[in-house]
This record gives C-alpha cells, structure tokens and sequence, in this order.
C-alpha cells in the first residue's frame, strides 16, 4: 500500500471544499402576509416583540436574515437544515392560517422549550447576541406566550 502524500491529501481536500462552494443555498424569503404574522396579529410589547424577532424569527419565520456564514459552504447547509426544519415545525409568518388548537399547541410548544432553556439553540445563541435571553426575559416570554393562549377549539 503506498503511502498517502500530506500535501496532496490537504490539495484534494481544498479542491473538495473549493468545488463545494458553487453549490449555494436558496436565501430567498417567501412573501409575507403581515396579517397573518405573529407580531401582527398578537399585538406584544415593544420588548415582546425585540425579543421574538431576535430570538424566533430566524429559524421560525419568513422574515429569516442570512448572515455572512451562509455563503460558506457546508456552514450553508447545516444553517439552511435548521431553517426549514424550524420554519415546518413552527412559522409565526403563518399564524394566522393556525387553527385555534394548533395555535395552543404550538404556544405550549413554545413557552416549554423556552423554559426548558431549549430554544433558542445553544449553536444559534454563539453568534446571535439577540437571542441570549436573561432569566427575566425568558420568564416575560413564556408568559407571553401563555397569555396568547386560548379555550377556543377549532376543527
């Protein structure tokens, strides 16, 4: 068995990282209906509302800001991953299309992960200052979100 040259091991890895470069990840939003919008629709505090763009709206939402580590591949890819899988899992652009039980749901869903500490993901709180929510906050967010609950069931 040969023996593997470093210095072609470390060229053939850089053209493999090189070549992945041309494949980019789609960064287009899809339009939004600002009436169907969490934001919109719930009316929160100024404070709510800082706190809901900084800390939900990237991975939970059609209004997602790209930052400049999605244009490195597979950073790219891992981050767009976490974006659709959120955006399928819970879309406050798309609030308004919830039924009133899904809505709960997803309101219980979210004060629960945030009380758990589980959202905002801790590889999303390294880069993202926004997002780091103080014990007061995360307490002012769940209840938020309890608030916004209510007893009406839809089918």
């Amino acid at each position: 068995m040969k023996k593997i040259n470093r210095k072609a091991t470390l060229s053939i890895l850089l053209g493999i990282f090189i070549l992945m470069q041309f494949s980019q990840i789609d960064k287009t939003n899809p339009p939004i209906d600002q009436k169907l919008d969490f934001i919109e629709i719930t009316k929160p505090s100024e404070e709510i509302a800082t706190m809901l763009k900084g800390a939900c709206y990237d991975c939970h939402s059609h209004q997602v800001k790209y930052p400049w580590y999605t244009n490195i591949a597979p950073i790219s890819w891992w981050v767009k991953g976490h974006i659709d899988n959120g955006v399928i899992e819970l879309n406050f652009s798309e609030w308004g299309n919830y039924r009133a039980s899904k809505a709960n749901h997803k309101l219980e869903e979210s004060f629960e992960k945030v009380e758990r500490k589980e959202m905002p993901l801790t590889a999303y709180l390294i880069l993202h200052p926004l997002a780091r929510l103080t014990e007061e906050q995360r307490t002012e967010l769940v209840n938020f979100f309890k608030s916004q609950m209510t007893d009406e069931l839809s089918f």
